[in-house]
């Protein structure tokens, strides 16, 4: 008897660790695709004969598109099902970033843009409903994190990844490579099986239950802090090794070492979080403590000349602090969003997201070309001070909610 009870719950926990395991691979891919392009900066700038400013007008295309397809996304998400619209992202990533090996051209790093910005739309409205319908409630913090992990992961490891293909097939076929990555996950999620959410899910009756308004103040002020976060480590993950480059002496591979480190401590502080997340109620307060003390920390690195080792540890630090804040902020967005609205509600903040990034790019890339590159980390640290000002305000819009 006792096994006949035990069957299906060690069922539903294999389930749910596929899940979870394929909806992280996605997420992998998503943060790496993220990078692509900004890796191959010093390529596509002579290759194409542009400067920083053309090469971030790419990004915040990019970011528009992303930006303003986002709500819309997740309301598909809610009403065709979360499933089918991530693989159709998958594949669209990846399709735009071989059209660009393929023929690369200003104009083609433009549509790219468009294509990735479709592509990039899909991944939290799809990925969030899956994981909020098929997730352990007492452990929802930990699957965020490690889900946030996995993006985290695919964005630490892009530099090195982009770097070996660059070297391996030249900047064309790490174009080709990189986009065949995505198409090569959407195949392994269709071999997985993963489940769907949204409208398959729906529960009978539960047409006639009223509607709750899915723009409320709660995700509005989210969806400001979420933009304020992009913009805080936007300048890094972009600039970073070009800002390392010219301001600071140190070389191309020592420059993607280090941001390298930043984003891998970004990786491992999600999983820290995640844990944090769970026994904690005061995410806000949460962000806000991390980044005080990441904003002191980046403008050290903004100020001071420090040695190579130094600086690493700096940035490693930094990166670590800037994970642990990811899942509590996941945990505000899933606790404020409506019932059955989660690929919505998530929809709408991320837009923050992309409101930051149609932003950072020619902000951080006119920072550049005015031959400022320490102020890629000075403007960053304003931000980050702008987001601990904010994110104690959006715990009490939680807790009014």
């Amino acid at each position: 008897m006792v096994d006949i009870l035990a069957a299906p719950q060690q069922g539903k926990a294999d389930s749910a660790l596929r899940t979870l395991i394929g909806i992280s691979i996605a997420h992998w891919v998503s943060h790496f695709h993220l990078l692509v392009l900004p890796m191959l900066f010093p390529f596509l700038k002579a290759q194409l004969g542009v400067g920083y400013i053309e090469l971030g007008f790419a990004l915040t295309v990019f970011a528009v598109v992303s930006g303003l397809t986002q709500a819309p996304t997740g309301y598909l998400v809610d009403h065709f099902g979360a499933r089918k619209i991530l693989l159709i992202g998958l594949t669209l990533g990846g399709c735009a970033l071989i059209l660009l090996g393929l023929h690369l051209s200003y104009v083609s790093l433009i549509a790219c843009a468009v294509l990735l910005g479709l592509a990039n739309s899909v991944y939290h409205p799809a990925d969030y409903a899956i994981l909020a319908e098929h997730m352990d409630e007492a452990r929802m913090g930990r699957a965020f994190s490690i889900h946030t992990f996995a993006g985290f992961l695919g964005g630490a490891v892009a530099p090195a990844i982009v770097a070996a293909l660059v070297a391996l097939s030249g900047g064309v076929g790490a174009l080709i490579a990189s986009g065949a990555i995505g198409i090569l996950v959407a195949v392994l999620l269709l071999v997985m099986n993963i489940p769907d959410a949204g409208a398959s899910k729906t529960k009978p009756g539960a047409e006639n239950t009223p509607r709750q308004a899915v723009i409320t103040p709660a995700l509005v002020t989210l969806t400001a802090l979420f933009m304020l976060l992009s913009l805080s480590v936007a300048g890094i993950n972009n600039f970073g090794v070009v800002a390392l480059m010219s301001g600071y002496s140190i070389s191309y591979s020592a420059a993607n070492v280090m941001l390298t480190a930043f984003l891998g401590a970004s990786a491992v502080g999600v999983l820290a979080g995640g844990f944090l997340a769970d026994h904690t109620e005061r995410h806000g307060y949460v962000a806000a403590a991390c980044f005080a003390v990441n904003a002191a920390i980046v403008l050290l690195i903004a100020l001071a000349t420090l040695p190579g080792w130094a600086l690493t540890a700096a940035m490693t630090v930094a990166g670590f602090l800037s994970g642990v804040i990811a899942p509590s902020r996941d945990m505000l967005v899933r606790n404020a969003a409506p019932a059955g609205a989660a690929g919505r509600a998530f929809g709408i903040v991320s837009t923050g997201f992309n409101l930051g990034g149609i932003v950072s790019p020619l902000l951080f890339g006119w920072i550049m070309d005015q031959s400022a590159p320490r102020w890629v980390f000075g403007a960053s640290v304003i931000f980050m001070v702008a987001t601990v000002v904010l994110s104690p305000f959006t715990e009490r819009k939680r807790a009014k909610a």
